[in-house]
């Protein structure tokens, strides 16, 4: 019997290595990456559902949320994804401008939900509910802090990609370097929306 040749997935000229499933190194090194990512948030947010109802002085969390104010800036956050799908989009189609457009915009919204959690973290030790308060109050600033730390580190992600756009350092062949900070991008704003909905609306 002859042989029966299996086809092998070769890396593509001008990119680098490949896994066996068809995606790049670079991009599985992500993924994996926000898999340890989820570990690490679901711990800080199960510490902050065992810790929210324990305080002992001082006022709790929930006493000084202003829902109204954090939903907007929620919602800002969110619709940086749609504006990340679109720096990617550009990028694809060989539209550097508008890339670096849509690069500056998500960091732009990404900023300003910085600001409006400064605000917030502002706020509440003016009302007396510092780091150290009570253990609701450490378990609230250490799960929304590291959450603002994580956009923070997206916007610095953003912005290197913004000059390295603006250099020539970011040809369409490299496009995926682009969509591997969407994906960090867009994990960050999901996990947001776990956080929103466990930190704030539930009573």
């Amino acid at each position: 019997m002859s042989d029966i040749a299996v086809p092998v997935h070769e890396p593509k000229p001008g990119e680098h290595g490949w896994t066996q499933t068809g995606v790049s190194n670079e991009k599985l090194g992500m993924w994996v990456f926000l898999g340890s990512e989820c570990l690490l948030f679901g711990g800080l947010i199960s510490t902050y559902m065992l810790y929210k109802g324990t305080a002992v002085k001082g006022p709790r969390p929930h006493d000084l949320y202003d829902i109204p104010f954090t939903s907007v800036s929620s919602f800002v956050l969110l619709m940086s994804s749609m504006t990340m799908v679109l720096a990617l989009s550009a990028i694809q189609r060989d539209d550097h401008q508008r890339c670096r457009l849509w690069l500056a915009t998500t960091a732009l919204l990404g900023a300003t939900f910085i600001s409006g959690q400064v605000y917030e973290f502002t706020s509440f030790v003016k009302e007396g509910m510092g780091y150290t308060t009570n253990t609701a109050s450490s378990a609230f600033y250490t799960l929304t802090g590291f959450h603002g730390v994580h956009v923070s580190l997206g916007i610095v992600m953003l912005m290197s990609l913004f000059m390295m756009s603006l250099r020539g350092r970011l040809p369409r062949e490299r496009s995926e370097v682009v969509e591997i900070v969407g994906l960090y991008w867009h994990f960050v704003d999901v996990v947001w929306i776990l956080i929103f909905t466990v930190v704030y609306l539930i009573p």
